[in-house]
């Protein structure tokens, strides 16, 4: 074993890549207990008998997709460190930079031509009478006023009326206890106020950012800043909407008529709308719960399938001292009003955030909005857990272009109701797939598949579940509807050049496993560390179809793996990449790839780019290298593509890591912060040209 290799095995653990830490804080250690997908729906077979060709080629291209752009400014301010030259480059039109090379450098770490800078960090003032961080004086009342921990999601959205200042409206997924808090040892030792401060650390944000000087983006520190606003447990009330509000189950002591919900929790990836709102995904609430083996037993079957304990008192968090009704003994119906796509209107701060049950209850990683040909707003979503599904939702109202008041409201009501589907794809012979992933002899792994519906013309599609039961327990629907179990499906965004569809698989390590299901076409390899991109075509390039064809066009890890893919991409060329989970497009069609778990290629994460047609297609090379310990979020490209921001998460996240001695120092030197960054060209041209 080399010296190199006995460094990092304290870091790497036994959690597929990730450090224990992050296992803990973010899913309560999912990965190291059984999944909560034990249906024994079989691969999707019926396609087969429609006739549909198992490995058919990809033809046609959809309809260009609409959205909102980004603020129309380039981007923000210090130098990075300088990046050793990467993978032999060949330089092409739309992707011009030289790769950085995997490292383990403690900074952001950018190529040659390129800046960046700190724009908000964990602890920044959000409203304008927020009080400095001060940790050894930490409360809840404080955070609520604060940026929050852990940015994921991160949105960038024009003010009217200047180009050089914008909202940046920012996910906190969760908090790291042993980085925030002074000789932390346990939950024990921590006072009410430092837990109270961690739940209200979790939420969303929206701040005014401003750009200055050489184009450097910095949050905007004076004025009324009346945009600003936080969004936590504890001081934000949400309505719920949707043919599931109102519903029994999501009734509550605090809220009988099910209808309002205090907080938002777990938030990882989102959105932004064709009408200017931004969406976000609520994904690991189960660990949020306490003593869910004390929840009614009619009601732990549909906890269980949600990730809840239900055979012991979960404390991962610890959360229920300061909130009981994270108490499932007490409020077992709470845990009900949350798994929920949210949307906040960034523009509107006195406008209560809303929950709309009409997109289905899951893990949501995030959402993501086209609309259709004939102008329905169609939403795709992934479910981030192991042997979970790809969903999509088409709206029943139709889109109205413009920025008028009433156009808007329109707009807002699109999420309300509408049809809600779960994806199938073809099967093959459990013989032809060997589990190592290598490609078959005909090409990239590729076929046909549809969109099941679970909730059609307002009606459930699923026998013996009502269409509140089917929303609620979205999962157990789309169990019995046989969907595809998948590779942890997470960020799913559409091209805007093609309007393709593309999915982020990020790993596995329980494909094969014994008892587990094996690999299939969509998802090739056992024991799946390193992850792969979906591509989705809708027939006729309608976003609204029920059939689809889809391929493989990248199976990630280090190039020299033979199970490896790159669109028949020189793999010379080709960066190591594990793990994509992120993703984004710029207006070239130009996909970056944002990574969770580079440890398990002994490198941080970082984020790739890639054109996906052309001469250079699959030509994935690194842009970008985050921190130590940290992940790389939240990937956001402004209309004119001068500005890219991106949140780093967790810097500092490997085992043994603490407030006192912490693995990372990232940004300034002292304790991690979690923040967002902004890159950019001195030159003024377009990031990644």
């Amino acid at each position: 074993m080399s010296p190199e290799r006995r460094r990092l095995l304290p870091l790497l653990g036994s959690h597929g890549g990730r450090s224990a830490m992050t296992c803990l804080y973010r899913c309560g250690n999912a990965c190291s207990q059984p999944a909560p997908n034990t249906s024994d729906n079989p691969y999707f077979g019926r396609v087969l008998d429609q006739g549909l060709s198992r490995r058919s080629a990809l033809r046609g291209a959809g309809a260009v997709v609409l959205g909102i752009g980004g603020a129309a400014a380039s981007g923000a301010a210090a130098p990075a460190a300088s990046a050793a030259p990467g993978p032999a480059h060949r330089p092409r039109p739309g992707l011009g930079f030289r790769p950085v090379s995997p490292t383990r450098a403690d900074s952001v770490v950018l190529p040659e031509g390129y800046r960046h800078s700190v724009v908000v960090a964990w602890g920044d003032p959000v409203t304008p009478d927020a009080p400095p961080l001060d940790l050894s004086d930490f409360t809840g009342t404080a955070q609520a006023k604060q940026f929050g921990y852990n940015n994921d999601y991160v949105a960038v959205l024009p003010l009217p009326g200047t180009a050089d200042r914008a909202l940046l409206v920012c996910n906190h997924e969760y908090s790291n206890p042993e980085l925030m808090f002074p000789d932390y040892t346990s939950l024990d030792v921590l006072t009410e106020e430092q837990v109270r401060g961690a739940v209200e650390a979790s939420g969303m944000s929206v701040v005014e950012i401003e750009r200055a000087g050489s184009g450097a983006w910095r949050l905007v520190r004076t004025g009324a800043r009346r945009y600003n606003r936080r969004v936590t447990r504890f001081t934000t009330r949400f309505t719920v909407t949707g043919p599931a509000a109102g519903h029994r189950l999501l009734r509550t002591a605090e809220d009988p008529r099910g209808r309002t919900v205090w907080g938002t929790l777990a938030n990882c990836a989102g959105g932004v709308t064709p009408w200017g709102t931004v969406l976000s995904g609520e994904e690991n609430f189960n660990y949020c719960f306490s003593n869910g083996a004390e929840a009614p037993e009619e009601l732990k079957a549909g906890l269980a399938r949600y990730g809840v304990d239900v055979n012991t008192p979960m404390t991962t968090r610890g959360w229920s001292r300061v909130d009981e009704r994270l108490d499932l003994a007490k409020h077992p119906h709470e845990a009900h009003r949350f798994g929920w796509v949210v949307e906040i209107d960034p523009y509107d701060p006195e406008a209560a955030p809303r929950k709309h049950t009409a997109l289905g209850r899951i893990k949501h990683e995030g959402a993501t909005v086209t609309i259709a040909p004939d102008g329905r707003a169609v939403v795709y979503m992934g479910d981030d857990d192991r042997f979970e599904y790809l969903y999509k939702f088409v709206s029943d109202g139709r889109y109205r272009p413009g920025r008028s008041a009433a156009a808007r409201a329109h707009n807002r009501t699109l999420l309300e109701s509408g049809s809600l589907y779960t994806a199938g794809f073809d099967a093959s012979s459990p013989s032809e797939i060997d589990g190592s992933g290598e490609l078959p002899s005909d090409g990239a792994f590729n076929g046909r598949g549809r969109w099941i519906p679970l909730i059609r013309d307002g009606r459930s599609q699923v026998a013996g579940m009502s269409e509140e039961e089917v929303l609620i327990f979205t999962r157990i629907a789309a169990d019995r509807a046989g969907a595809t179990k998948m590779d942890r499906p997470e960020d799913v965004e559409t091209s805007p050049v093609t309007g393709k569809v593309y999915a982020s698989l990020t790993n596995n390590s329980r494909r094969g496993a014994a008892g587990e299901p094996s690999p299939d076409e969509a998802n090739p390899r056992a024991v799946n560390r390193h992850g792969h991109i979906l591509e989705i075509t809708e027939d006729d390039g309608d976003h609204t179809s029920e059939a689809f064809s889809w391929t493989l066009p990248i199976v990630c890890g280090d190039p020299a793996d033979p199970s490896t893919y790159f669109l028949g991409c020189d793999k010379s060329l080709v960066s190591p990449i594990s793990s994509p989970d992120n993703l984004t497009f710029d207006r070239q069609g130009n996909l970056w790839i944002a990574t969770d778990s580079a440890y398990a290629l002994n490198a941080n994460d970082g984020l790739y780019a890639t054109p996906l047609e052309g001469p250079d297609a699959g030509h994935v090379r690194q842009f970008l290298s985050a921190p130590v310990g940290a992940e790389v979020c939240g990937p956001y490209l402004t209309e004119d593509g001068r500005s890219l921001f991106a949140a780093i998460q967790h810097p500092g996240e490997v085992g043994g890591s603490t407030y006192e001695n912490p693995a990372s120092r990232w940004p300034y030197g002292s304790v991690p912060r979690p923040g967002v960054v902004a890159v950019w060209r001195p030159d003024g041209g377009r990031v990644g040209s």
